[in-house]
């Protein structure tokens, strides 16, 4: 009689690269620290309470979960830790304690635990987060008047919205190297151009997220604004003030790059980071929100499970 002989094997991948979620944690949380300093630094001891208060609440929503659904513990894997550094990383200094809480409640329970845990979710938990409380409180987030009691040696005015109320000849006397060394107000930790730069040029050597992606938001970014550029230069400022200013670059190497919501396969991910960039000068330009960095990213999100799908032929294979 013929006997065949079965095999049990474990699901793929089949090969461990030795990589881990908590060393992926520790990398990227280790490059936000490069802009999230400086950021504390600018607005002081408010700034350090944000930051603590985001991911010791983020921790304890996803610690309270893990409880209540009856799940293996998780938050030593670092996500959680990571979510709240995200998040507080676009928030103003001034954020009051309620907001903190509730907008990391809505990034891990809503962004994250609801789908079924790390790797589920379809959109990055911080930029889901961070748009629910802009649409619900946007008061909270005025950085012109949530920063007004700080003093600063520089414009004090939100680039953005001089740009979006007066047009391209408001930004021109702003030094674009200024922009880049952190000297306009924002986020906590989204300021600093040269840090979250360091930070990203990091994680790409390391692997932990994608050049493709990155660089490709960025270039996306860079064509839209030239090209509005042309068309007008007295209304649409260029793309040097674009890629410098809101939450372009961490936007670029810290939220359009997160693994669950961005594509794995090359053309995709060209698609999806020049898709972001785009529509993110879009919003901007003509869309009524002064920046438009989160709302591309969920659009893109959104349409990643399609984007991930365009894959050129094999060699040789037949149409």
């Amino acid at each position: 009689m013929h006997s065949t002989l079965k095999l049990t094997v474990s699901h793929a991948p089949f090969w461990h690269n030795g990589s881990s979620i908590s060393s992926k944690s520790r990398n990227i949380l280790l490059a936000s620290l490069l802009a999230v300093i400086p950021g504390c630094y600018q607005y002081g001891s408010a700034a350090v309470g944000v930051v603590t208060l985001s991911i010791a609440s983020a921790i304890l929503w996803e610690l309270l979960i893990n409880f209540i659904s009856r799940r293996p513990i998780s938050v030593g894997d670092g996500n959680a830790a990571l979510i709240g550094m995200m998040f507080a990383m676009m928030l103003p200094a001034t954020t009051p304690w309620w907001a903190v809480v509730t907008g990391t409640f809505f990034a891990v329970v809503i962004g994250k635990e609801i789908f079924g845990g790390i790797g589920a979710n379809p959109f990055n938990p911080a930029v889901l987060a961070m748009t629910i409380l802009m649409l619900s409180w946007g008061d909270l987030f005025d950085f012109n008047a949530a920063l007004l009691n700080y003093q600063f040696d520089f414009n004090s005015v939100y680039p953005l919205v001089l740009s979006k109320s007066f047009g391209a000849p408001a930004v021109e006397s702003l030094p674009l190297m200024d922009l880049l060394q952190g000297k306009q107000i924002g986020g906590i930790g989204s300021t600093f151009g040269i840090g979250l730069i360091l930070g990203g040029v990091y994680l790409m050597l390391r692997g932990v997220i994608r050049w493709e992606i990155s660089i490709s938001f960025l270039a996306g970014i860079f064509a839209a604004a030239l090209c509005f550029n042309i068309l007008n230069p007295e209304l649409y400022a260029g793309p040097g003030f674009h890629l410098l200013t809101g939450y372009t670059l961490i936007g670029a190497f810290f939220l359009a790059t997160e693994d669950s919501s961005s594509p794995v396969n090359f053309i995709p991910m060209l698609i999806y980071g020049l898709l972001g960039g785009a529509l993110t000068v879009l919003i901007r330009n003509i869309g009524t929100h002064i920046d438009g960095v989160l709302y591309a990213i969920l659009i893109i999100n959104l349409v990643n499970p399609i984007v991930d799908k365009i894959r050129p032929k094999a060699l040789g294979k037949g149409v």
